[in-house]
């Protein structure tokens, strides 16, 4: 089962999915995935508004967040409409059996042109930052992941990302860590430019067995036609999709 995106009514929320069980859309760059202290927009909540909105429904709306994107990140994220939904979710995330695919462009590209990250990574809340580390250290959390190079162009790499764990900012630490930091990301290394934008980093693939039907769905998304990408060609992207071979529980 896969996805095809289609423009909701509100152009903020771009749909890749939806039936009784489960909302895909695309994550704006910039927007928080939840509520915060700040206020300021978020996806639940105006997910919330948005179905309360089309289906005229009365009284509160179940929105369940079941993973998370940065801030700066964009890209497709998976909700569910059900509380039921939202547990087996739950359960796929810490299964391993939800697969989360990114592409993000690079500064410079990997000595290896693919590979397996594995590092400890130690959140500095207080300045909302990640240390990396080669082995444990106090209140640090282990990091894996698999990448490798689609494209290179203008001392750019466009690179595919699999996530193995979900940890706070752990592309951005882990790519800065072996000296490719994506581009535009200040905060872990990147090189000042003009006209900074949103980084690098962009959520294109999710893969994961539906919650009710238990057939495998695959919610897709490409990358906006904005600098950095614009600088490799669509079909890369597309391309990376298949670069690591969707896992979990199929039927």
């Amino acid at each position: 089962m896969g996805s095809d995106s289609f423009t909701a009514p509100d152009p903020l929320l771009p749909i890749l999915y939806e039936d009784n069980h489960l909302l895909a859309v695309v994550k704006p760059p910039g927007m928080l995935s939840q509520a915060d202290e700040t206020g300021e927009a978020d996806m639940v909540t105006l997910l919330k508004d948005d179905l309360k909105a089309r289906y005229q429904k009365p009284g509160n709306v179940y929105v369940g967040l079941v993973h998370r994107l940065d801030r700066p990140v964009g890209g497709a994220m998976l909700f569910a409409k059900t509380s039921k939904a939202a547990s087996r979710l739950s359960e796929s995330v810490r299964s391993r059996s939800f697969d989360k695919l990114y592409v993000a462009v690079v500064h410079g590209a990997p000595a290896s042109s693919t590979g397996r990250l594995r590092h400890f990574l130690r959140k500095d809340a207080g300045r909302n930052i990640v240390t990396v580390h080669p082995k444990q250290v106090p209140d640090s959390k282990e990091a894996i992941l698999d990448y490798a190079v689609v494209a290179k162009q203008g001392g750019l790499s466009l690179v595919a990302v699999k996530l193995l764990t979900g940890r706070s900012h752990q592309i951005r630490a882990q790519m800065a860590s072996i000296g490719c930091p994506l581009v535009y990301d200040r905060k872990y290394g990147a090189t000042a430019v003009q006209g900074e934008q949103d980084i690098a980093l962009w959520s294109t693939s999710i893969g994961v067995p539906h919650p009710v039907t238990k057939e495998w769905l695959t919610i897709n998304a490409l990358p906006p036609k904005t600098e950095p990408w614009s600088r490799f060609r669509e079909d890369d992207c597309i391309r990376a999709r298949s670069i690591f071979p969707q896992e979990g529980i199929r039927t």
